[in-house]
């Protein structure tokens, strides 16, 4: 798992941790990563709209705002709303691996890790070389990509762009995405000097996104950026520092008619500019984590107002190795200061055992919180009403459970437990007030989660996945919007068949069952030929054209034929 402070592998973290791996993301029917996300049992992608134009990423049956999507560390949070979370400046050809750490992050990544966090590391290509991609496919699907990384013995130098778009699969669900891309990598006398610069902008019909689907003319326009510079250190052997200038913008636009916009129109527009220091120190049998993070937020909104907000955030843990490194203990805190909340402490503690060279048990517990968003403390139309009194919602969480790690076996089991208190959720006593966010009494949550992967022959591979949650709700509010939307079950499973080194297929299945609405099971398939330079692939999702909902209002597509050819040359 990369963090930013103490490093672990999948078999060293006391924690249920996912890697999607290069080789995953080759193979699944996904042209984004909402998409891809889908995959993972314990992960709840709730779309409004195709390929991710806008997604929701929950786990573990958090809410949207309670999960947070880092790119190589660096915190992707949105004080604006956490529906923009998942508008990522970044391509899924860009992606070299996706890390999900389920469970209770607060303690290593902040405040928004308040179910668990997913980290996406991108490419740092070790050869020159230039690649080509176009897609194609039914209801006007159609995309291109370009790529190009130059690589000598000091700089690393990674270029893509891309643009995906679609007439939709019913009215008003048209949609363009651009996405442009730059990293590059510096060998100095002081370090290795990274930098990231990212830029997407999304336009998309938006029916029934926030409002009644009878409304048929919504409209959104989303426009992100994401900036950062890192500097890694090593003043000594067993000492490295790193430190990190950050600076992310996100501008949304809503109208609710498209063909009338100045009748209604919401702007928002947030910068977060912040700096952090991360340091690990390595003794004989331990090692420390240390870290300082300090951010400012600007929100200049017609609805919701001009705002400010200044984090300061510190964070230490001391990893313990016992009896001949089978044992490892690791307590940690943050100390977490928002200018208009006040302090909070976030303690926690992860410990492992290896019981044999392929079987180890684990289990953590930690403190979690998160602040309200200003679109709960603020936004107001005439169906929903924002509460300026919100308090921050916490919740304790637990885990207990086991990893396998094995050639052809690999894989975990978990029971968890998380006690919310103060939840903040949107609800009404009756049908005809508005909605108004409120701290609920409590949120109670816990179940059984798993996944393996079994490869029995070098020619096929199997990825499964189940998530069982059992949730209560305490509160007298007559109608709830999103506390008690998670999934009870959710089943993931995908066969991927190599018939020769060149050629392969996989087959995908998932089986959601949400507590507000109705279950459905979905199949999706790709075959893909892929030889050292040319490459294609066809892509069916959906095949037997189910209909389902993944939010209470958007209906999402059906059957999906998608084809694409790639070139790269070096």
């Amino acid at each position: 798992m990369q963090s930013n402070r103490i490093q672990t592998g999948f078999d060293e973290t006391a924690a249920s941790v996912v890697i999607i791996t290069a080789s995953d993301l080759k193979q699944a029917p996904a042209i984004s990563v909402s998409d891809l996300l889908h995959y993972v049992a314990g992960v709840d992608i709730r779309q409004r709209g195709a390929h991710g134009v806008q997604a929701d990423a929950g786990i573990r049956g958090s809410t949207f705002d309670q999960v947070l999507i880092l790119v190589n560390g660096i915190k992707i949070s949105d004080a604006q709303t956490g529906h923009h979370s998942l508008n990522l400046p970044v391509d899924i050809d860009n992606i070299e691996r996706i890390e999900v750490l389920k469970g209770p992050a607060a303690r290593i990544f902040g405040q928004n890790a308040f179910a668990g966090a997913i980290n996406i590391i991108t490419k740092n290509p070790d050869k020159s070389l230039v690649t080509l991609q176009a897609i194609g496919g039914g209801n006007g699907l159609g995309g291109f990509r370009i790529s190009a990384a130059q690589t000598g013995e000091r700089v690393k130098h990674y270029l893509s762009a891309s643009r995906d778009f679609s007439d939709g699969y019913q009215y008003n669900t048209a949609y363009q995405v651009n996405n442009f891309f730059y990293q590059s990598q510096v060998n100095t006398t002081a370090g290795k000097l990274n930098l990231l610069a990212g830029y997407t902008t999304r336009d998309f019909g938006a029916n029934g996104f926030y409002a009644s689907p009878a409304a048929r003319e919504q409209h959104e326009t989303v426009q992100t950026s994401l900036t950062a510079v890192t500097l890694e250190t090593q003043p000594a052997k067993n000492i490295t520092i790193n430190h990190r200038l950050y600076w992310r913008r996100n501008q949304d636009e809503y109208v609710y008619n498209r063909f009338n916009p100045t009748a209604y129109r919401n702007f928002h527009l947030n910068n977060t500019l912040g700096y952090e220091a991360n340091a690990t120190l390595a003794h004989k049998h331990s090692s420390t984590g240390l870290g300082a993070d300090i951010n400012q937020l600007w929100l200049r909104s017609t609805n919701l107002g001009d705002r400010a907000r200044t984090v300061a955030t510190v964070f230490a843990e001391h990893r313990v190795e016992l009896l001949d490194k089978r044992l490892h203990v690791t307590p940690g805190v943050q100390l977490n200061y928002y200018s208009d909340f006040g302090t909070n402490f976030f303690p926690g503690l992860d410990a492992g055992y290896r019981v044999t060279p392929a079987l180890s048990v684990f289990g953590n517990m930690g403190y979690t919180y998160r602040v309200p968003t200003y679109t709960d403390l603020y936004y107001s139309d005439p169906a929903n009403l924002g509460n300026p009194d919100l308090k921050p919602e916490y919740a304790v969480s637990y885990e207990g459970g086991l990893k396998f790690h094995h050639a052809t076996l690999q894989g975990q089991v978990s029971y968890f437990v998380r006690n919310g208190k103060r939840i903040i959720d949107w609800t009404k006593a009756q049908d005809s007030d508005p909605w108004r966010p409120d701290n609920l009494i409590g949120v109670n949550m816990q179940g059984i989660d798993l996944n393996f992967t079994w490869k029995p022959v070098t020619a096929a591979q199997l990825n499964s996945g189940y998530t069982y949650i059992d949730a209560d709700k305490v509160t007298d509010a007559g109608f709830s919007r999103y506390a008690l939307e998670n999934l009870k079950h959710q089943v993931t499973s995908g066969v991927t068949l190599f018939y020769t080194k060149t050629l392969s297929h996989s087959i995908n299945y998932r089986y959601c069952d949400r507590l507000n609405l109705p279950d459905y099971h979905l199949f999706d398939t790709r075959l893909m030929w892929q030889g050292k330079a040319f490459g294609v692939f066809t892509d069916v999702t959906n095949v037997f054209n189910v209909s389902y909902r993944e939010t209470n209002l958007v209906t999402m597509p059906g059957r999906w034929f998608k084809a694409g050819v790639n070139y790269r040359f070096e």
